[in-house]
């Protein structure tokens, strides 16, 4: 086994993967502490000492991968992720790039690319994004058809809510949300267009209860579709496997098979 070969395997181990793990929740527990100034008017000299060791074996785990996996380190996008997230931490603290070093709390999404199930939940949202733009399209559509005729409707007597196209898609956001939807903006509506209802009703009907959950549902399928998948490559191994060791068994029972039939075989 070469060098890169035997680093490979040791940062594969589960035993490694399982500390860095650790490693990732310390280091959010200590990037939460920061914002305490309390804490770090009483220890903030240790909790920065501790997040740069954080940083320091996040940098060592990322540099044993690059060596053992090389250019093929990049064609993985949760290596890609982890590499960006972590040199995000590396950005100089200055005035202006101040944002960025903020973000160092999304060292904490590591923990994604580390943990197989919170993984395999992310790939089945992101192979769900297909289907969901679709859904987007559609819901899109429904705003702008839904601003317009709010606008016509509402727009003098309620300026602040459906003055413009801005202000009706957000206050329509805000009543497909359900929050404060009756009592802060379709009955005061109502009080001024008694049949205002028949407008706001419908636009609750298709855009909460039924695009939602298509968007919900597509999800969960997509996650189910996932797991089956899983579950699939895991049997077929599992079946390969059997079949290896039966083949092994029948060549062995063969073989002993041969050597008792030469053994019993009667001399000329």
């Amino acid at each position: 086994m070469t060098l890169r070969q035997r680093i490979g395997a040791f940062v594969d181990r589960p035993a490694v993967q399982n500390f860095i793990i650790g490693v990732i929740v310390v280091n959010a527990v200590l990037l939460g502490m920061e914002t305490s100034d309390h804490l770090m008017a009483t220890a903030g000299g240790l909790i920065r000492t501790l997040d740069l060791v954080c940083l320091g074996i996040f940098l060592v785990e990322i540099g044993l991968k690059l060596v053992a996996r090389g250019p093929a380190f990049f064609r993985n996008g949760w290596n890609v992720f982890d590499f960006v997230v972590v040199g995000i931490a590396l950005v100089p603290s200055t005035r202006g790039l101040s944002v960025l070093r903020a973000l160092r709390i999304l060292r904490v999404l590591r923990v994604i690319s580390v943990a197989p199930r919170l993984r395999r939940v992310v790939e089945g949202f992101i192979t769900a994004l297909p289907g969901m733009a679709s859904v987007f399209l559609l819901m899109a559509i429904i705003f702008y058809i839904g601003s317009v005729i709010s606008t016509k409707l509402f727009g003098d007597a309620f300026p602040d809510w459906f003055g413009n196209l801005p202000l009706s898609a957000y206050s329509l956001f805000q009543i497909m949300t359900l929050e404060s939807w009756s009592m802060g903006i379709v009955r005061p509506v109502m009080e001024v267009y008694p049949y205002a209802w028949a407008f706001f009703v419908p636009f609750i009907m298709i855009t909460t209860f039924a695009v939602v959950n298509l968007l919900v549902g597509l999800i969960v399928n997509s996650m189910q579709d996932a797991h089956a998948e899983e579950t699939n490559a895991a049997t077929g191994s599992y079946r390969d496997e059997v079949l290896a060791r039966l083949v092994a068994i029948e060549e062995r029972l063969a073989a002993q098979s041969g050597d008792n039939v030469m053994l019993t075989k009667p001399r000329e």
